[in-house]
């Protein structure tokens, strides 16, 4: 290499996604870049499948690589089969089989081959903790005024980085997350004797449940009524029966075969945003229906 951009320029990233902006020339199945990491996806279950996914590789190792004089880190490169019926289709880069994984970091997130999740709500848990037990030891005031920043700013985030794709699914995976929060108020002095949802009604402060509903109620409203209209029209689908009672805008809820679909974003929050009341989801601004989302969830158990 003649010449190099010293690492940290705003400049580096710009060269970076010019450089391997033709990555995806050709490709025929779905490729997603974020940064350096690459992932390319496609259905395997038909033999063309199969075939088209492996044509792709090639096209990348064979040709764009040694092109542009790059080679991937193929011990970084696993392979994860999605799928309840998945066959399992062993796949190569370059002359090198890769091997199945059945969980992958994923911008720090874990992601199974089953979509459960779990595995994730754990790692966010034990990260939470673990943070939360060094302000335990490190801070000897335990006002609130204290104790709130700390957590807000330290243990807080881990449990809600990119909660919008691995929002915990099953009962216990919620429990264990909520857990952590449940710990970090009883730290607060006169509140370690209350029941938790007392503690946060003392704090005005919402469980980790209704952040998160909170979160994707906020979502639904910009992609139905906001900035992002063309793409809520494609995610969801709008009842057209009118009632006299409840929300004026309804959604239909899809069906499914596979219970991790249901977990998703556009199925998980239909049934709320359906109960909204109608004042609610009426909101001329955004701001306008926070204020008044906010109002509802604070009379839920």
């Amino acid at each position: 290499m003649i010449s190099e951009v010293p690492q940290g320029l705003i400049l580096g990233p710009t060269l970076f996604n010019i450089f391997i902006s033709d990555l995806d020339d050709g490709i025929k199945c779905t490729l997603m870049k974020f940064a350096d990491d690459t992932k390319l996806s496609g259905e395997v279950d038909t033999s063309e499948g199969r075939a088209t996914l492996q044509e792709d590789l090639d096209r990348q190792t064979e040709e764009w690589a040694n092109k542009n004089l790059m080679k991937f880190n193929k011990d970084k490169c696993k392979v994860l089969h999605l799928g309840k019926h998945n066959p399992g289709v062993k796949h190569r880069l370059g002359s090198t089989w890769l091997e199945s994984s059945s969980v992958e970091r994923d911008l720090e997130v874990l992601v199974d081959n089953k979509l459960n999740m779990s595995e994730q709500c754990a790692a966010a848990a034990k990260k939470a903790n673990r943070m939360l037990g060094c302000i335990n030891k490190g801070i000897t005031s335990r006002g609130k005024e204290v104790i709130i920043p700390l957590y807000s700013v330290l243990v807080r985030p881990h449990l809600e980085y990119c909660v919008q794709f691995w929002s915990p699914p099953y009962k216990k995976d919620v429990d264990r997350v909520e857990r952590v929060q449940r710990r970090a108020t009883r730290m607060i002095k006169g509140l370690g004797s209350l029941p938790y949802e007392e503690s946060l009604q003392e704090l005005g402060s919402f469980s980790l449940e209704k952040r998160r509903l909170r979160s994707v109620l906020i979502t639904i409203f910009q992609y139905l009524k906001g900035g992002y209209k063309e793409d809520g029209d494609s995610l969801f689908i709008r009842s057209h029966v009118e009632k006299t009672r409840g929300s004026g805008c309804k959604l239909l809820l899809g069906r499914f075969q596979l219970d991790s679909r249901g977990k998703f974003f556009t199925m998980r929050t239909i049934s709320h945003w359906n109960n909204l009341p109608r004042e609610v989801v009426d909101s001329p601004t955004l701001d306008t229906f926070k204020i008044w989302l906010d109002g509802v969830l604070g009379h839920l158990v």
